[in-house]
């Protein structure tokens, strides 16, 4: 496994994307539950007040660092990471080996007219994709037992959970140990996305990591969110001068 850089508290995997591909390969043959989550600024600025979060993020078997502004706070503590890996392309990374190795992907997202859609488009996109699933994001706690048995009789191998952060990470956390996928990642709204119901931002912004600017330009509404990039940037300036002191 790779190393981790500490970020306001959070170990981060620092990898590349081919890196990351390699790692969720031997974690389809492994015995047991991996748990991958995707904290971009937003998450990593909640987390620093939500003590519950930061757990569920360390305890994770991988953390990749999907957003730009992960990135940036990284060279403040004198451990730059290596790229900015986007949760939406691990995720799809994930789909594409679980089509070539011929893996069962359950899907657990946003509304059932969204995520059907999505499936279905999965579907065309790879010919023999095995979703055993789709199921939407709205259950309440009384509800998650059968859902679990659900994931575990249709012997799923991945599985894919948008339910917004921090809710998928504490229902992947939560319901670790009775799991008996492979792999569990939180997808935040990736699967809009596939859908086609939200679009990403052009590659050239991508590449600049300006997908936030994207977000917003398109999503006005999501200024309070997007606000979190800054106090992120600051926070994690302070913190890792602070440790530089001691």
């Amino acid at each position: 496994m790779s190393e981790k850089v500490e970020i306001v508290g959070i170990g981060i995997n620092n990898i590349t994307m081919n890196e990351g591909c390699d790692i969720i390969k031997d974690f389809l043959y492994s015995d047991s539950l991996n748990m991958i989550f995707t904290p971009n600024s937003e998450i990593l600025h909640d987390a620093v007040r939500n003590k519950e979060l930061e757990k569920m993020l360390n305890d994770a078997q991988l953390v990749i660092p999907d957003g730009i502004g992960v990135v940036i706070a990284s060279k403040f503590y004198g451990e730059p990471l290596k790229e900015r890996v986007a949760g939406i392309d691990l995720m799809r990374k994930l789909i594409e080996l679980a089509h070539k190795e011929n893996k069962n992907l359950y899907l657990l997202a946003t509304t059932q007219e969204v995520i059907e859609e999505a499936g279905k488009k999965l579907k065309e996109q790879y010919e023999g994709l095995n979703i055993v699933c789709t199921r939407n994001g709205y259950f309440d706690e009384a509800e998650e037992e059968q859902i679990i048995e659900d994931i575990n009789n249709k012997n799923t191998d991945i599985l894919l959970v948008g339910l917004g952060s921090p809710k998928q990470e504490r229902f992947i956390y939560k319901n670790r140990h009775k799991l008996n996928a492979k792999i569990a990642i939180g997808i935040g709204g990736s699967l809009d996305i596939v859908a086609g119901r939200l679009k990403r931002a052009p590659v050239f912004m991508q590449k600049a990591g300006l997908e936030w600017l994207y977000r917003l330009i398109k999503q006005p509404s999501r200024i309070k969110r997007i606000m979190k990039l800054p106090k992120f940037i600051l926070l994690s300036f302070y913190d890792a001068k602070t440790k530089a002191d001691k």
